[in-house]
């Protein structure tokens, strides 16, 4: 008969099992509140400055607009929907494994019209409000655009910046894609007019001339949305050089 130490030794379990019941809680607290709550998202392009910089990690409120079930993202609790000027992150319609953000511009049965670098939805124009110039470095091209201050809706106490380079064209027809719905836009030099289907939203990058936005590949399906963007947890260039311009502040 064995010991009652060594049948301790054998009833002992694999240290890789004790680790695994160890970190289980916390893998399923960070699954749930990913899944549910709240995620973070690091930003990979320039289509969104002067509000998001690459580099910065920003968190996205993924119950605000309802609860989804994980990986399938499928509403089943609505809660809400996203509104014209919300920062949302979304699944590309042309590539739904990759992550979009933009700004919402055009809602379910809206209007929106882009002429001359103006914004006009369902015939209310989003005034612009000149805020001196905005440069960054784009790989080896020094930036520079106009900045401005633009109102949502024309309400003042809802605006967000954009920028604008006033020598490029407000659309490049020939760089617009096929897409579900283009049948309701109408596009020029000078601009687009777009009716937006019901269940879809028309998105815009704030850095107007540089982003790869709905004028180009059409709308939002509403099951793509992730989530609203609300905050800038961290940015390594904003921390390094003691700034402390961006880490902390919300987006709006």
């Amino acid at each position: 008969l064995l010991g009652e130490e060594q049948r301790e030794v054998y009833a002992a379990e694999p240290v890789w099992v004790e680790y695994a019941k160890s970190f289980f809680p916390v893998l399923l607290v960070v699954f749930l509140l990913r899944s549910f709550l709240a995620e973070p998202f690091k930003i990979p392009s320039s289509s969104m400055r002067p509000t998001l910089e690459v580099g910065d990690f920003i968190l996205v409120n993924k119950f605000v607009y309802g609860i989804r079930l994980p990986v399938i993202e499928q509403k089943i609790i609505p809660l809400g929907d996203p509104k014209r000027g919300d920062v949302v992150v979304f699944r590309y319609p042309l590539n739904p494994s990759q992550d979009f953000i933009k700004r919402v511009v055009g809602v379910g049965g809206d209007v929106v019209e882009y002429r001359d670098k103006a914004l006009t939805v369902n015939g209310t124009p989003w005034p612009q409000q000149p805020d001196s110039s905005y440069s960054y470095l784009e790989g080896l091209r020094f930036e520079t655009l106009e900045r401005s201050i633009e109102k949502t809706d024309g309400d003042a106490s809802r605006s967000h910046t954009i920028g604008v380079n006033k020598s490029a064209q407000p659309v490049y027809p020939s760089n617009v894609r096929p897409f579900s719905g283009r049948e309701n836009c109408d596009y020029n030099e000078r601009g687009f007019k777009c009716r937006v289907p019901a269940g879809h939203y028309f998105m815009m990058g704030d850095n107007r001339d540089n982003s790869d936005d709905s004028r180009y590949w059409g709308f939002v399906p509403d099951d793509h949305v992730r989530g609203r963007a609300f905050f800038i947890w961290f940015n390594w260039d904003d921390i390094a050089s003691f700034a402390f311009k961006r880490v902390g502040s919300g987006i709006r």
